[in-house]
């Protein structure tokens, strides 16, 4: 079995059904295991990501406007991998490679792969998710073994896996973008449910909208998490510092996040950032950095 996985979060599932040693490719954004940056990149961005975050938004908005791919993808390379399974993704054409993208090139480089495609939009999605990568890959019970205990982990977060709460549920916004800002949607309403808060703006499954600073206060959030989409956590401090005040003034408890690590990516360590958000929720501390 050859697998190449144009995602994070499929490298991730793959990792995690333990075919670490099947993958033969990945994104130039696969970083999760480490062990994986030694795999060659098979696409790269046409727009420079390190840019500050309003440009990054501008230039991304132009790129699209244009009507070109964010992404491209070596034929090339990927013909030489001569992969058994391609897994891609149809969620987000600027997160990630498109589907349609990954499919034209396919059909030349490598006609004889399983091209599988995913597309999450609420956690639970994310689950069956796994199990379609471990059944591509010829390893469906152990899809259903990873599924199962993520979905133990999830169910246990805010309390047990009775689902109950023991506490009042806070209204929590999460901020996905700063400049301009955007709320998170998608699975991440569901995640911050199964932490035990109350998510506040887009509904469970819905696309990650802009928001005006106005509107994001009118929400009335106890807590704000701050998780800009592709960030680590020194990016996002040092993006976030700029708005400090002005989130400090819509809810007295603020989360500065690793959202690369733990909520933008649709794969298993969502269960760890349930885990990660229950704890701070239950807390009674102010701002935290994790």
């Amino acid at each position: 079995m050859r697998i190449v996985c144009l995602l994070p979060a499929a490298t991730e599932i793959a990792c995690a059904l333990g075919l670490r040693e099947a993958l033969v490719g990945r994104s130039h954004e696969c970083d999760f295991p480490p062990s994986v940056s030694v795999l060659p990149a098979l696409t790269k961005a046409r727009v420079d990501s390190s840019l500050p975050s309003g440009r990054l938004d501008d230039e991304v908005r132009r790129a699209l406007a244009e009507g070109g791919p964010l992404y491209l993808l070596d034929d090339e390379r990927l013909a030489s991998l001569a992969p058994d399974v391609i897994v891609t993704q149809a969620a987000c054409d600027v997160c990630a490679v498109s589907y349609e993208q990954v499919a034209e090139v396919a059909r030349s480089a490598a006609p004889k792969a399983q091209v599988v495609c995913l597309l999450p939009t609420r956690l639970g999605d994310v689950l069956e998710d796994v199990r379609r990568v471990a059944a591509a890959c010829a390893v469906s019970e152990r899809g259903d073994t990873l599924a199962a205990d993520l979905q133990r982990r999830l169910d246990a977060a805010a309390g047990g896996a009775d689902g109950k709460t023991p506490r009042p549920a806070p209204r929590v916004a999460v901020v996905e973008w700063l400049d301009p800002p955007m709320l998170a949607g998608h699975w991440v309403p569901d995640v911050v449910a199964a932490a035990g808060g109350r998510p506040v703006g887009p509904a469970p499954g819905a696309p990650s909208p802009y928001a005006t600073w106005e509107e994001i206060e009118a929400l009335a959030p106890d807590a704000v998490v701050v998780a800009p989409c592709g960030f680590d956590l020194e990016r996002t401090r040092r993006e976030a510092a700029p708005f400090a005040a002005r989130l400090h003034s819509f809810a007295p408890r603020v989360l500065l996040m690793d959202g690369n690590a733990y909520l933008n990516r649709p794969g298993p360590r969502l269960a760890e950032a349930a885990e990660i958000l229950a704890a701070w929720l239950a807390g009674s501390g102010g701002d935290t950095v994790l």
